[in-house]
């Protein structure tokens, strides 16, 4: 049985454009190692949750990584976990940012948000002076994290199903009344709604005068990636919440920053990768960032050279020990000016055993003709566990984990 390895660029996926030819930003890319990783390996594309369908990474990642929307904890859950906070089943999780706006006829509108370094002590004292508000037998606490942003915890029997009241796109839409997504969440969210104009009260001649609300959540229980796949490892990755979505799922979550050299950067991740299967690791998934912030400038060009340049760093994998996969969550287009899409991304699976199939070149029309075709986000892992020669055969149950994927790690003997 051999190890895995998961290179997960970010936002890989790309949408053609007239200004490269009619191609995508990895088809125009002169991408050698890519281009010989596909040659030698099986290729595909994936959608993390099913075509046409837009996700957030922290869903994307979710569902690749073999878990179910009924499990998904909200994204607050990994923002705290990743900042090392504990979390419960007792408490709601809310991601607060702290913002400046203002009153126009149809509501409130974000203006901006406090600079890292110029507004940070201001930021942390208003958010600080909000702590313990308790609305309708709930209690609103805020740990402050950087810049005005803050987890939010609501104890007191609340309810998760909740809309946020964060836009996300501050240019298009004011803040928005938080809305229960079931019955049940009634009273949370008219809670969240007084405390919201609370706190608007409190503001009010500040500079920075709203709170806003997302990624609501709670922890819930699920099996680990050990007990679920059978491997084991480390999450490799920057941010704090991606930190804590491995953590969520048992995996050793590894901090690797990304600075003002990507193809370092990716270096590292790589070495890391050699590392951890050195120290035993069975699991080793490492993300990184920079493809994802080239399609939000939405511009082509500048996405085909950041593809390039980072396929220089991708001559040094494991592939003489380990199956290697190298894809992304989603597609970030370079253009039109969307957030995310529901393109199609590149997939590579190669390594040891794993059959070369007639790919040659890296990139979303050419990796869409290969072997392993089209798959959804549930299907990677058993594609990876059955490279690795760790499939669960289906009809012998040694495991009492629900929707087990590969071979496991724990058995209970009969003595």
């Amino acid at each position: 049985m051999l190890p895995i390895v998961v290179i997960l660029l970010d936002g890989l996926g790309d949408r053609a454009h007239d200004v490269l030819g009619g191609r995508t930003g990895n088809e125009a890319a002169e991408t050698p190692n890519l281009d010989r990783l596909c040659a030698d390996g099986s290729c595909g594309v994936l959608y993390a949750v099913g075509p046409g369908r837009a996700p957030s990474s922290e869903v994307a990642h979710w569902s690749m990584l073999g878990y179910t929307p009924a499990e998904f904890p909200g994204r607050a859950v990994f923002e705290a976990l990743g900042r090392g906070q504990e979390v419960s089943p007792e408490h709601v999780l809310v991601y607060a940012a702290l913002r400046p706006a203002e009153r126009r006829e149809d509501g409130w509108w974000l203006v901006g948000r406090p600079h890292p370094e110029r507004d940070a002590e201001e930021a942390e004292r208003l958010v600080t002076s909000l702590d313990g508000i308790e609305i309708d037998g709930l209690t609103f606490s805020l740990a402050h994290v950087w810049r005005g942003e803050a987890v939010l915890r609501i104890a007191g029997g609340a309810d998760d199903r909740v809309t946020d009241t964060d836009a996300f796109f501050r240019d298009r839409h004011p803040m928005l009344r938080p809305q229960p997504l079931v019955h049940e969440a009634e009273r949370t969210a008219r809670a969240a709604e007084a405390w919201t104009r609370e706190v608007m009260r409190r503001l009010e001649g500040e500079r920075f005068n709203v709170v806003t609300l997302k990624w609501w959540g709670r922890w819930r229980d699920y099996p680990s990636f050990l007990e679920r796949h059978g491997v084991g490892g480390s999450f490799v990755a920057e941010s704090a919440f991606l930190r804590g979505l491995g953590a969520a799922l048992g995996l050793d979550p590894i901090h690797a920053p990304e600075g003002d050299d990507p193809v370092a950067d990716l270096r590292r991740r790589v070495e890391l990768a050699r590392e951890r299967l050195d120290a035993g690791d069975t699991f080793v998934f490492c993300h990184q960032k920079t493809t994802d912030a080239a399609g939000h400038t939405k511009d082509p060009h500048l996405k085909q050279r950041t593809i390039e340049e980072l396929d220089a760093a991708l001559d040094g994998l494991p592939l003489d020990r380990a199956v290697v996969c190298l894809t992304g969550d989603h597609a970030t287009p370079a253009s039109p000016d969307v957030i995310h899409s529901g393109d199609p991304v590149p997939l590579v699976v190669a390594g040891p055993g794993v059959r070369a199939d007639e790919v040659a070149i890296f990139g979303e029309r050419d990796c869409a003709a290969g072997i392993l075709g089209h798959l959804r986000g549930p299907d990677l892992m058993p594609v990876l566990l059955n490279a690795a020669d760790r499939p669960l055969f289906l009809g012998s149950r040694p495991t009492p984990f629900r929707d087990a994927d590969g071979y496991p790690a724990l058995l209970e003997p009969l003595l």
